[in-house]
């Protein structure tokens, strides 16, 4: 057992602490851009606050918060910088996986004697894993967009099982825990329209050679958790018997609602900083249409939000039924709750980009300026979760409802 850095830490106060660092994140967005990544100093707060210990196991030094609390915490760090918050988020949240899927052995190395553990990953299956004798295999290849990766100490990643023979095609997927030591990341995150802070780097495996219980035949995007599953049993926590794609939606939706707020919240700035040109003494603020824009972006913002933390909640009920004897977490609930996390950051995009970037002025469209940035990353979320993501899971649902198989339609064309 690893103790915790504050036991008694509650869901309330660590909220509460990704508030209070709002305004520090705002000051720091400029130069998370410039290093393409969050800057030491904001690490080193995360470290203090715990927030990379949000979803970890108890057993593992962490707090096993629940995921409502996590989409909290992640979306007021993305309401003070977007680029961060994707970053925390998607090295904070792989921690999930690994204590829902690997044996008690892989996980005790895993999270060493201090539980210190972040990490970035990416679900396309990159080369194959070759045994490599004496239980070990050995790994190579490029994984790109792996976001988060300069602060990760590992990296969870997809791969394939070697062929059988000469001329065989590759195996099944494999899911794999790659220690830092074994990979580098490249310095190759330059050059995007958005998300330029999220330090999402390519990792290179040259030979990497891990024992092989650090590895398990299975696809992040089709968990063997129905019934339960080992992380269940050993941290006697249903959270860890869940399916990662629908629990990946919602952290897109919780970066891009605290997008949104960040855009209103700049939006009130800037019309109450503008006066009128034929009636200097009055601002923006004060005409009818600036307060409308603002008061409905607010109220989708809201309305997202509200969908996020009753979808979340929906996940978790969803675990334990599973773990504890219950209707089982199947693929046709992930695609339902997938849906709905999809839906609440579709609903944040729409009125970021359809009301308030149009309606602020286009000075606010330079370089440099906070809605421009805000316009660029929730552009960039929305690369994400278009015609490649939403509409098959639109599909799967329709198929699922229908009474047709939906295992034909990828989620990742």
């Amino acid at each position: 057992m690893i103790a915790a850095p504050e036991p008694g830490l509650t869901e309330r106060d660590i909220v509460e602490r990704a508030v209070n660092l709002r305004p520090v994140l705002l000051e720091r967005q400029p130069e998370t851009e410039r290093l393409t990544h969050y800057p030491k100093d904001t690490h080193d707060d995360f470290l203090r606050a715990g927030f990379y210990r949000m979803l970890q196991p108890r057993r593992y030094g962490g707090y096993e918060f629940g995921l409502p609390a996590f989409y909290r915490v992640v979306t007021e760090i993305a309401r003070g910088c977007p680029s961060t918050g994707w970053a925390l988020s998607l090295t904070a949240a792989h921690v999930l996986q690994v204590a829902t899927v690997f044996e008690e052995r892989a996980q005790d190395e895993i999270f060493g004697a201090d539980g210190d553990f972040r990490a970035a990953s990416t679900v396309a299956p990159i080369g194959v894993a070759r045994p490599d004798g004496d239980g070990h295999v050995v790994l190579d290849g490029t994984c790109p967009y792996s976001s988060g990766a300069p602060y990760s100490t590992h990296y969870v990643g997809q791969t394939l099982r070697a062929p059988d023979r000469p001329g065989a095609p590759p195996g099944p997927p494999v899911l794999f825990v790659a220690p830092r030591s074994v990979w580098t990341a490249l310095d190759d995150w330059h050059g995007v329209l958005g998300l330029r802070g999220s330090g999402s780097n390519s990792i290179h495996m040259e030979q990497a050679r891990i024992p092989a219980y650090l590895t398990r035949e299975a696809s992040l995007l089709d968990l063997p958790v129905e019934g339960g599953s080992f992380g269940s049993a050993l941290h006697g926590n249903p959270m860890y018997a869940g399916r990662a794609p629908s629990f990946f939606h919602g952290e897109l939706a919780a970066i891009m609602i605290g997008t949104a707020y960040a855009a209103a919240d700049e939006y009130a700035r800037v019309v109450a900083d503008r006066p009128l040109i034929l009636e200097p003494g009055r601002t923006r603020a004060e005409l009818h249409d600036y307060q409308r824009h603002l008061g409905e972006a607010l109220g989708v913002i809201h309305t997202a939000e509200a969908a996020l933390q009753r979808t979340a909640g929906e996940w978790m009920e969803t675990c334990h039924r599973n773990a504890t004897g219950g209707p089982p977490f199947t693929t046709a609930e992930d695609n339902r709750l997938a849906l709905m996390f999809l839906n609440a950051g579709r609903m944040t995009w729409d009125v970021l980009q359809g009301s308030l970037f149009r309606t602020a002025g286009s000075r606010h469209a330079r370089d440099g300026e906070r809605m421009q940035r805000y316009f660029r990353d929730a552009a960039t979320y929305w690369t994400h979760v278009g015609p490649s993501m939403a509409e098959p899971l639109a599909r799967r649902v329709g198929c699922d409802r229908l009474g047709q198989s939906s295992a034909h339609i990828p989620l990742i064309p």
